[in-house]
């Protein structure tokens, strides 16, 4: 079954209101709203894409290691994704995914890498229930994403909703801000050039790992 498949059917059940989650409709409804006028803003579109430049970063894993990009680099392209975090069904999906696709990308030389503005306790919660062999970096005040484009501002009512919901992103990110980066994927080329991103702000939808292996094919090709 593909990734979006299964976020499909996570979705379907959810909105459904199926056990375990029995959720109102009314949270739907404002979850859909968000979503709508995040789209409509069409902040998507001022985000990094194919043929910019990928900001540079230093950020650190779980165990407090300095993880820089020009360092990733150095060694093949750069499999990169912002996600919410580990409080977000459809981010954990998407991490075992990528983790599945990981002997792949290693064919080609190229490093995978997760980013979210979490913590790093909640970071190592990120590995330990996903069983990842790949870092996760806490993107500390959301500045990468920020540098990416990504990074926008959660609206009035659905912070209050996120209250209501105990999802509290304050303390999950040490961070006052309340602020999400869209989620995204990234190749990144060895000169630090942007080959391949995409970036939706309905967090439902997120592309699959293997739309990406044409374009390290490539990569790979030219370094050879």
């Amino acid at each position: 079954m593909s990734l979006q498949a299964k976020l499909d059917a996570f979705k379907a059940d959810f909105e459904a209101g199926k056990p375990p989650y029995n959720v109102p409709r009314s949270v739907i409804e404002t979850m859909h709203r968000a979503t709508a006028e995040l789209i409509e803003s069409a902040a998507a579109q001022r985000a990094k894409k194919a043929g910019d430049v990928a900001p540079s970063f230093s950020l650190k894993d779980p165990e407090g290691n300095i993880i820089s990009s020009a360092d990733l680099l150095k060694s093949g392209p750069l499999v990169l994704s912002f996600y919410r975090g580990v409080w977000c069904p459809y981010c954990n999906m998407e991490l075992q995914a990528l983790e599945a696709a990981k002997p792949e990308f290693d064919r080609y030389g190229a490093s995978l890498v997760a980013i979210s503005p979490q913590t790093a306790p909640n970071s190592r919660k990120s590995v330990r229930q996903n069983k990842l062999s790949f870092p996760i970096l806490s993107d500390v005040k959301g500045k990468v994403g920020e540098a990416f484009g990504l990074r926008f501002n959660l609206p009035d009512y659905l912070v209050e909703l996120y209250k209501q919901l105990k999802n509290d992103l304050p303390t999950f990110n040490d961070d006052p801000s309340w602020t999400l980066p869209m989620p995204a994927r990234y190749v990144i080329g060895q000169d630090g050039v942007v080959l391949y991103s995409e970036v939706n702000p309905d967090y439902t939808r997120r592309p699959e790992p293997e739309d990406m292996i044409p374009v390290l094919q490539r990569a790979a090709a030219l370094k050879v």
